[in-house]
């Protein structure tokens, strides 16, 4: 196909539900993993050959699942056919043992979809330090071969919960020239969600067709402005895995350069990653706020993210917010403290519309019409620096007891 006659659609983006892309089947079990028969082991699974991109915690201490799977990209030089994960136990910090039963996962997945076990990613969330029941997972290996359908995707978004209270998904399609592109993903988390180059568990399948050079740059880039630009409470997990798996069943042309169709791609790409990063902040553990910081007239973004992040992970501003008080002194504060310079004789702060500071001073507001801002679902914070023309936007949520309640409570 002549690549100058395709035209491409605008993304159709969909975060009710999770539709498989061509090629690519799904099932999940409850392996009695997490209490009372609930979803716990999810399969997907590419029917022809697909490449892989995967992005993973930061934290020194990393899951065996983890370190397996890492190894699995470099050993198949990127080419995933399978994600196998479990829910309700976290196979993180079980020495030997857990890498030999991450290994073991990965014989078992292979062998369900008739793949080598390098071909596998696994993946666990859940409680860390308890020894992994693999025989639970094993006797369900049957149930899952035989579930393995285009309308499996639903329930595998369902098996990777722990203290979500939803599923969280996304699909986008778009025409590409003849050939309807997909792009479909899922993820988890509620809690100790501060990625930083790396996410929670999130799995992202796509149709398209496209090298594996291509697909680790796009990753990076959607990667950058989805998952780490988010955060609940600051904590980075030891299991956060990012997968994106492309088979090109669609049948549309191969995208080998940076031309348009690999832009539309990688903008797909990205709003899918939002999409599912902002579905976890919205269901930020005990949360009852989604708030956007967005940081204006930086002097260059990398110094705007982090004073974003810096704000979106202060307790004083979370717990502000949870109480519905425009204390804007601690917005400026957390700024002040993120290790980039700037002149606080120049900043201006808004809470939603309203300005309450300018050029580093407090401003006479109505304090009713502040609560009233602050009592919305949806709550953005503006920080401008005027200093320059550069921005960056964090996504996070307010701090409240029931967030204390639920982790108190996590492992007993």
């Amino acid at each position: 196909m002549n690549k100058s006659s395709i035209i491409e659609t605008a993304w159709k983006l969909d975060s009710k539900q999770v539709i498989a892309p061509q090629g690519f089947l799904a099932s999940a079990a409850a392996a009695g993993i997490k209490k009372e028969g609930k979803l716990d082991v999810g399969l997907l699974y590419s029917r022809r050959p697909s490449i892989a991109a995967a992005r993973f915690t930061t934290n020194a201490v990393k899951a065996a699942p983890v370190l397996l799977s890492q190894e699995h990209l470099e050993e198949s030089g990127g080419e995933i056919r399978a994600i196998f994960v479990n829910s309700g136990n976290a196979n993180a910090c079980t020495g030997a043992e857990g890498m030999i039963v991450a290994r073991k996962m990965a014989k078992l997945a292979g062998e369900v979809v008739a793949v080598p076990a390098d071909q596998v990613i696994v993946c666990s969330t859940g409680v860390i330090g308890v020894p992994l029941p693999f025989d639970r997972i094993k006797q369900k290996s049957q149930e899952l071969k035989r579930n393995l359908s285009g309308e499996g995707m639903d329930a595998v978004s369902k098996a990777i919960m722990t203290t979500d209270t939803v599923p969280k998904v996304c699909t986008a399609e778009s025409l590409v020239g003849p050939s309807s592109v997909r792009i479909s993903g899922m993820t988890k988390g509620a809690g100790m969600i501060h990625p930083r180059l790396a996410t929670t568990l999130a799995f992202v399948l796509t149709d398209a067709f496209i090298t594996k050079a291509l697909l680790e740059e796009a990753l990076t880039e959607a990667c950058e402005r989805s998952y780490n630009r988010i955060t609940v409470d600051g904590d980075t997990s030891t299991n956060d895995t990012l997968t994106v798996l492309a088979n090109g069943a669609s049948g549309a042309s191969l995208i080998e350069q940076k031309d348009e169709t690999y832009h539309h791609f990688l903008q797909g790409l990205t709003e899918v990653c939002q999409s599912l990063a902002q579905q976890i902040v919205r269901d930020g553990e005990g949360a009852s706020k989604f708030v956007e910081i967005a940081i204006e007239g930086a002097d260059c973004e990398p110094n705007a993210t982090r004073i974003a992040r810096s704000i979106a992970n202060s307790p004083l501003v979370k717990t502000a917010l949870a109480g519905e008080d425009a204390n804007w002194g601690r917005i400026l504060c957390a700024a002040g403290y993120s290790g980039v310079r700037f002149d606080p004789d120049r900043v201006g702060i808004k809470i939603g519309d309203l300005e309450v500071c300018k050029n580093g001073t407090g401003l006479s507001f109505d304090e009713a019409l502040a609560k009233q801002i602050l009592s919305r679902r949806d709550i953005r914070i503006t920080v401008n620096l005027n200093v320059g023309s550069s921005s960056a936007t964090m996504w996070t949520c307010d701090l409240t007891k029931d967030y204390i309640h639920i982790n108190a409570d996590y492992r007993t």
